[in-house]
C-alpha cells in the first residue's frame, strides 16, 4: 500500500468533522436541545454518543478492545449536554482521540488486528467502519439543524438549484488529482 489511503481517510474524518464545526455555529444553546418528539434525539446526544464512542474505539486503539469496560453507551442517550460549549469541548475531545489513534498507525500496519467486541478487525476494517458510523450521525446532526433553523439555515455544501453553476465552475478548471475537500 500506499500513503494515499491513511492521507484519504484523514481528510475524509477532517471533512465530517467540519460539517459538525459548521453546523454547530449556526445553533444556540437550546437548538442543541430541540427534539422533534420525545423518541428523537437532540443534537446534543447525537454528539454524546457520537464522542462516546470515539472515547472508546480509538483509546489505545492498538492495545485494546475498542468497546471499553468504562463505555456505557446506554447513558449517552441520556442527561444530554445543557451547553454548546460544554458540547463543542467534548466533540474536540473525541476528534483529538481519533486523530491521534489514526496518526499513530503506519502503513505497514494497515492488515494488522484490532477488535471490537471481541471480533478482529483489520486496521483498515475498523477506520472504515468508523468512518462510516460518524458521517451517518453527522448527517443526523444537519439533519435536525436544518429542521431547526429553517429559513435562516446556510448550507454547508452546494446550494439548492445551483449544482449546474458549480459544475459548469468546475468544468472549466484543469482536469487535476486531488480530494475533494481542498477546494474548501
Amino acid at each position: 500500500m500506499n500513503n494515499n489511503y491513511l492521507k484519504n481517510i484523514k481528510r475524509q474524518f477532517h471533512y465530517y468533522k467540519k460539517l459538525g464545526d459548521d453546523t454547530f455555529i449556526q445553533l444556540t444553546n437550546k437548538d442543541i436541545r430541540w427534539k422533534f418528539n420525545d423518541e428523537s434525539n437532540s443534537i446534543a446526544i447525537i454528539v454524546k454518543h457520537i464522542i462516546g464512542n470515539q472515547l472508546s474505539r480509538w483509546t489505545n486503539f492498538k492495545a485494546e478492545d475498542g468497546e471499553k469496560e468504562w463505555r456505557h453507551r446506554d447513558t449517552e442517550f441520556e442527561n444530554e449536554y445543557t451547553s454548546k460549549k460544554e458540547m463543542i469541548a467534548a466533540w474536540e475531545k473525541g476528534w483529538n482521540c481519533l486523530f491521534d489513534a489514526i496518526n499513530s498507525i503506519k502503513e505497514d500496519e494497515l492488515l494488522e488486528l484490532a477488535y471490537i467486541r471481541n471480533e478482529g478487525h483489520t486496521y483498515i476494517e475498523a477506520i472504515n467502519r468508523q468512518l462510516s458510523h460518524y458521517p451517518y450521525h453527522i448527517g443526523q446532526i444537519v439533519y435536525v439543524a436544518k429542521m431547526i433553523k429553517s429559513n435562516h439555515w446556510k448550507t454547508l455544501s452546494i446550494a439548492k438549484n445551483k449544482s449546474a453553476a458549480f459544475n459548469n465552475q468546475k468544468n472549466l478548471e484543469d482536469k487535476s488529482t486531488k480530494h475533494f475537500t481542498e477546494d474548501s
